[in-house]
């Protein structure tokens, strides 16, 4: 899942377009690069971010996924309020990424409605722009089968027709000391594993850890990309690629790869 991002606000600069026509042109050489999908969103998850209203993310998504889906680019939009995911998933988008929870039955509603694909995120708060929570659970599994498992069966009873959950490494957790934060980040990762249980693939949104990887910042989602499929890892969120496609390549041919003896 490649990423391009409409609101200037967002942290990584190199996925923000600038317009509908860079934006497509983002997304068209993701999908080149390997990306099976391209995540669209209009409001940045970062805390000190400006709020885009409805209207504004309405404006920025309708035209970039109306022009995406007519030259056959698989998209997936991100959204926590109703009215954006509509016009979204009318716009053409095949999945609705869901970075909020408490609107779950008009959103899985909306999404069967238009037969899409759903992400459930965890995010500890209403939405990934209003968290409560700024305790990091020393193992955040159990909680996590717990409330993933109610909502995917509110989904399916609703209509989604499928799933994927998403445990929210990039906005579920406040933690000032960044280093911690990534050390927590690749734990996580390694124990994916553990989610799958629930029945469905397992989404990361590939951390990039800038104050370890720092200069090279654009190499940490292809060190994270190894941990997350060591783990298990379905659905690999990410703003390089390019490389995270090569990485994963590399990962599949030496587990396939005959035995030399």
């Amino acid at each position: 899942m490649g990423v391009v991002n409409l609101s200037r606000d967002s942290s990584y600069r190199d996925s923000i377009a600038v317009s509908t026509a860079s934006a497509v042109r983002k997304a068209r050489v993701q999908r080149a690069a390997g990306a099976d999908i391209v995540d669209v969103g209009a409001e940045s998850t970062r805390a000190t971010a400006a709020r885009a209203d409805l209207a504004e993310q309405q404006a920025l998504l309708t035209p970039v996924v109306e022009q995406l889906t007519e030259v056959g680019v698989p998209v997936s939009v991100e959204a926590y309020q109703e009215p954006v995911a509509r016009v979204g998933l009318k716009a053409g988008a095949c999945l609705l990424n869901l970075t909020g929870s408490d609107d779950d039955d008009r959103m899985f509603a909306l999404a069967a409605e238009h037969q899409a694909t759903v992400v459930l995120c965890h995010v500890l708060g209403p939405n990934a722009r209003a968290l409560t929570d700024d305790v990091i659970d020393p193992d955040p599994i159990p909680r996590m089968l717990d409330v993933f498992g109610q909502r995917i069966d509110r989904a399916r009873q609703l209509g989604v027709p499928s799933l994927a959950i998403d445990p929210g490494l990039g906005f579920g957790f406040h933690l000032d000391d960044q280093r911690a934060r990534a050390r927590h980040q690749a734990t996580a990762l390694l124990h994916t594993f553990r989610l799958r249980r629930l029945g469905v693939p397992v989404c990361h949104a590939l951390p990039h850890a800038f104050d370890i990887f720092e200069d090279q910042y654009r190499s940490g989602e292809g060190f994270f990309a190894v941990l997350a499929h060591l783990g298990g890892t379905g659905v690999y969120r990410t703003h390089e690629v390019p490389l995270v496609h090569s990485v994963l390549e590399a990962l599949r041919f030496f587990s396939t790869a005959p035995d030399p003896s």
